[in-house]
């Protein structure tokens, strides 16, 4: 299904270096429009673009957001002057007791936590609702598993834009109310996040002024994402990592990192050298996972059921698009189980004090995993991507950590309480 869109509206666009969308099964070129599916074979539209001469001195005078990046993503050059929530350029952590823990030589952390609004997700919508804008919507709206509400909500506010956001009503409490601290219009769903996703469809279909940011503009919105790549390709001095590991919900966070350090090499602002690409998925969320060990190219829908519910998509719309990069790359798909989740989450909070949401736990507790199993080079320089805090599921490890102990206002009972942690 595609949405509509006017001729002349489509014709008058500034996408700055975004020149087509193109089809991601067999290549057929449509103009730039609120389109998400191709009309000669339904398969996903990607934005096709013609660079321009962009060194890393440019870059590197941008502003300290994502829209560093302008020249190399679908948004106006003066996309930063109308008011946005300006996120990226989050840290890049050198995790030497988390690698000591692990075993390996060389690892790294994308801390994402540090968004706006706490994930990654500030960075995909910042991108949408610049896109939206040019293409004349007046709504921002989407379904959710928790993260994405809380940007499109938060965006919405920032632009003025009115906001329609649709979750499953099982969502962790935490992400519903910092959804709905922003006085949109947050609506709870009977159903999971297939449910709500589909509903969403519909809705585009009929409100023709909403841009569902992951459906009817989510060529566009997708491309956010490729900003996680180039900030840590530049963050580690302008070269590529031998290996990451990327949490897989949808799969689309890891074909546009994939997609970002290609186009740094094919621009000439990076050498070319290879890397790997690794995929972290929850056991009981995993047809991503399922599918690479059973050397399928077909993702079985499957029932969520697991404490990453930011991870949980039955059916992920990239999941074919992931398995083609792991495989090219060399890498692979794991999942774990949801108490490795918590002890990803642990371990990651005790060796470098970053709190992961559940998302985090899966991309730790993955990486392990794959390292004691080989399939992680130990010896190669590693980057691990967290994509939201820990403040947002504290739900996943209420039960397992709390107070050493509750003791009298003394001295000596503190001390008590000390040695038998001992």
């Amino acid at each position: 299904m595609t949405s509509t869109v006017d001729a002349q509206r489509s014709t008058a666009l500034d996408l700055g270096p975004a020149r087509a969308l193109s089809c991601r099964e067999c290549g057929h070129q449509t103009p730039l429009a609120p389109e998400f599916a191709c009309a000669e074979c339904f398969g996903p539209l990607e934005v096709a673009y013609e660079f321009g001469n962009i060194t890393r001195a440019d870059i590197e005078a941008g502003p300290r957001s994502i829209w560093r990046y302008r020249g190399l993503l679908p948004v106006p050059a003066h996309v930063d002057a109308h008011p946005n929530t300006d996120p990226g350029l989050t840290r890049l952590v050198k995790a030497d007791r988390l690698a000591a823990a692990l075993g390996v030589r060389s690892l790294w952390v994308k801390d994402d936590t540090g968004n706006p609004t706490h994930s990654f997700k500030d960075r995909v919508v910042a991108v949408a609702l610049a896109a939206a804008r040019e293409l004349g919507f007046k709504v921002l709206a989407c379904p959710s598993t928790g993260n994405l509400a809380n940007a499109v909500a938060a965006a919405a506010a920032r632009a003025g834009w009115d906001s329609v956001v649709l979750v499953p009503s099982s969502l962790e409490k935490a992400k519903i109310l910092t959804s709905a601290v922003y006085d949109g219009s947050l609506i709870a769903i009977d159903g999971n996040y297939d449910d709500v996703n589909r509903l969403a469809t519909e809705l585009a279909a009929e409100h023709e002024d909403w841009a569902f940011v992951n459906v009817n503009v989510r060529p566009y919105y997708a491309e956010g994402s490729k900003t996680l790549g180039y900030e840590v390709a530049e963050q580690l001095g302008w070269r590529l990592p031998e290996q990451v590991v990327i949490p897989v919900a949808s799969g689309s966070q890891l074909t546009k990192v994939d997609k970002a350090f290609r186009e740094f090499g094919e621009l000439g602002l990076v050498e070319a050298t290879p890397y790997r690409i690794f995929g972290a998925q929850a056991t009981g969320c995993s047809p991503v996972s399922a599918a690479f060990k059973a050397g399928s190219d077909v993702i079985a829908p499957v029932k969520p059921d697991t404490i990453a519910r930011s991870l949980a998509i039955g059916a992920p719309a990239d999941g074919p698009y992931v398995l083609d990069a792991v495989r090219r790359t060399g890498g692979a798909v794991e999942d774990v189980t949801d108490a490795e989740v918590v002890e990803g989450i642990r371990l990651l909070a005790r060796t470098e004090g970053i709190f992961a949401e559940t998302a985090g736990g899966v991309t730790v507790a993955t990486a392990k995993k794959l390292f004691e199993s080989g399939q992680l080079d130990r010896d190669a320089e590693t980057v691990l991507l967290i994509t939201g805090d820990g403040l947002k599921t504290l739900d996943a490890v209420q039960d397992h950590v709390g107070p050493l102990a509750t003791v009298p206002p003394t001295a000596a009972a503190v001390h008590e309480a000390l040695s038998r942690k001992k």
